[in-house]
């Protein structure tokens, strides 16, 4: 029999039985992306006689693709939902694991019932910011009501969707490529990455998309601790696309009329944040003029990035405060001057990038520390900063390459955020922060300056968060924008941060299924390193570019260079509550 006349057929015998019943509920289950069917633009009707359940988990797979309006998503609507489907935003990202279940009262339905309710539920997992297409981490259960109903032809369509747009992890990284932008810090001289995500279908089109984010400015979260040499106005002269020759053509408008040097900066700027999307050379035009006389095209060895102010430099090996006393990763010899002898008494500590410059905090009595500043190998200023806690310091940047930096930062019995500034004349200050942002997730144990200056990361009642640093015209600082990073996988069981990268942190924490890990800034990826040879709990961590990462645990000083590198024991031998650091 044909297919033709065997449809009218099942429609009749479906009419007289019934339609089977749905089933309780649809068991949680991984995605994939080979899970994801592609979307076309002529969508597929849904799977015939699909139940309720699996009408809306396969709704939430086909929402992956955002190609021609979500068409592949809006078959599963019926005419009216497809109107009033709110779907112009960006998508919310939920768990790879997610289920579709009845609501209570569904029982009670007979099997026949023209309209049900199926939950949606799983975890958050985070957004897309509308204005800027930033990830912004959410974390909780997702429970939300979605409305179904038989067409005329018996088969469930949605009537009411959920407004927006949800998405799996893995669809999500299907469909969306995370991109890198870059802007400048308050002093314009190295350039910060701001990480976005921007639609991959099509390809063709990501410059554009980059280029259209990198014109609007830093991310809302970094207004203030970033700066865009582009300024306020920036605008796009015509679309970014691939000239005959091949180079990629990025043509500004409404820049004014920047600098010689201002000029460069741009096209470092814009350079360096098309260099993940691109390999051609790339062409910097301003209203349809090369941007600089002194190049044509550029390429990533043409720019100035400020890479080498913020890289610690090969000779400074990093050191471990152990026994009161501050030992050299290199040997494990004692570090020259009082610091190495055990005068000070030294709890943790820290170096300044150049490697000149050391800040210790130095335990006085049994409830009382003090920070110590000064050259490296000579006797250390005490600051008047009283104290019966501080977490080990951290450096800001100088501003020049072998310049040491001005400025450490500590954290006073978990609560007060300190700096400490030296002034041209060798003065000590210790100007306020505003902290006030992170007080609401309680006490401090932890707190990292970024290389760059431009962020915190920290450990707040074991929590890893991470915070921008806004400074103002009259050199006030605040710290600005706290975001908790994988809060649900880490909970309240990290002890120790660092930076790897400018955009990437490790963390240790007190947990023997991931005593070590690697997370992006934005927070949506997150890997573990290997366990092999680590006791939990890991109680401090270093990490630094192109440096092994180091570890302290209870038996020892443990450092593995990749996340599946088995953790190699060192021959400097600390004590269990050593604290390990790199410069920074």
């Amino acid at each position: 029999m044909s297919a033709r006349r065997l449809l009218p057929l099942l429609v009749v015998l479906l009419a007289l039985t019934g339609c089977a019943a749905i089933p309780t509920q649809t068991n949680p289950k991984p995605l994939g992306p080979s899970s994801s069917r592609q979307a076309t633009v002529e969508a597929p009707e849904p799977e015939k006689d699909l139940d309720a359940l699996n009408l809306v988990r396969e709704f939430i797979v086909a929402s992956a693709s955002p190609e021609s309006d979500y068409a592949a998503a809006q078959a599963y609507l019926t005419p009216d939902a497809r109107k009033a489907w709110v779907n112009k935003g960006t998508p919310t990202i939920i768990d790879n694991i997610f289920g579709t279940v009845p609501t209570p009262g569904d029982s009670d339905l007979p099997a026949d019932a023209k309209e049900r309710t199926v939950i949606l539920q799983g975890r958050n997992v985070g957004r897309l910011e509308p204005d800027d297409s930033s990830f912004q981490q959410q974390s909780g259960d997702l429970n939300v009501p979605v409305r179904v109903q038989r067409d005329d032809k018996g088969q469930w369509r949605i009537s009411e969707p959920p407004p927006g747009v949800y998405v799996t992890v893995a669809d999500f990284q299907r469909n969306y490529q995370r991109v890198t932008l870059f802007f400048y810090n308050k002093d314009r001289n190295v350039l910060v990455p701001d990480p976005r995500f921007v639609v991959v279908p099509p390809a063709s089109g990501i410059p554009q998309r980059v280029t259209e984010l990198l014109v609007k400015g830093p991310s809302s979260r970094m207004r203030g601790a970033l700066f865009s040499e582009l300024g306020p106005n920036a605008g796009i002269n015509k679309d970014t696309r691939e000239a005959d020759d091949g180079a990629l053509e990025v043509d500004l408008t409404r820049l004014g009329d920047p600098s010689p040097a201002a000029r460069k900066r741009i096209a470092a700027q814009v350079v360096r944040s098309l260099l993940g999307v691109t390999s051609s050379r790339i062409r910097v035009l301003l209203d349809g003029a090369v941007i600089s006389s002194e190049l044509r095209d550029w390429r990533q060895n043409d720019i100035q990035s400020g890479e080498a102010l913020i890289t610690p430099t090969a000779e400074e090996r990093g050191m471990v405060a152990s026994g009161g006393k501050l030992l050299s990763l290199a040997d494990g010899e004692q570090v020259k001057g009082p610091v190495g002898t055990g005068e000070y008494n030294v709890v943790s500590g820290s170096q300044s990038l150049d490697g000149s410059q050391l800040a210790v905090v130095s335990r006085i009595g049994p409830d009382a520390v003090r920070m110590r500043v000064g050259a490296a190998a000579e006797p250390l200023r005490e600051v008047e900063l009283p104290a019966k806690t501080m977490t080990r310091p951290t450096w800001l940047l100088g501003n020049t390459v072998g310049q040491p930096g001005t400025e450490v930062w500590t954290v006073v019995d978990g609560a007060t955020v300190a700096r400490v500034v030296r002034s041209e004349g060798g003065g000590l200050t210790s100007p306020p922060i505003n902290s006030a942002d992170l007080a609401p997730f309680g006490p401090i144990s932890e707190m990292r300056l970024s290389r760059d200056g431009t962020r915190v990361a920290c450990v707040i009642d074991g929590t890893l968060i991470v915070a921008s640093v806004v400074r103002g015209e009259d050199s006030s600082v605040a710290l600005r924008s706290p975001q908790k990073l994988q809060s649900s996988l880490l909970g309240n069981n990290v002890l120790s941060v660092d930076w790897l990268a400018q955009d990437v942190l490790v963390a240790s924490t007190s947990l023997s299924s991931n005593p070590v890990v690697r997370v992006n800034i934005d927070g949506l990826k997150v890997e573990r390193y290997n366990t092999s040879n680590l006791t939990a709990p890991v109680t401090s961590v270093a990490a630094a570019p192109g440096r092994p990462v180091m570890a302290v645990d209870h038996t020892g000083l443990w450092s593995a260079s990749e996340v599946g590198d088995v953790w190699r024991g060192s021959q400097v031998k600390p004590d269990p509550d050593a604290f390990v650091f790199y410069p920074g």
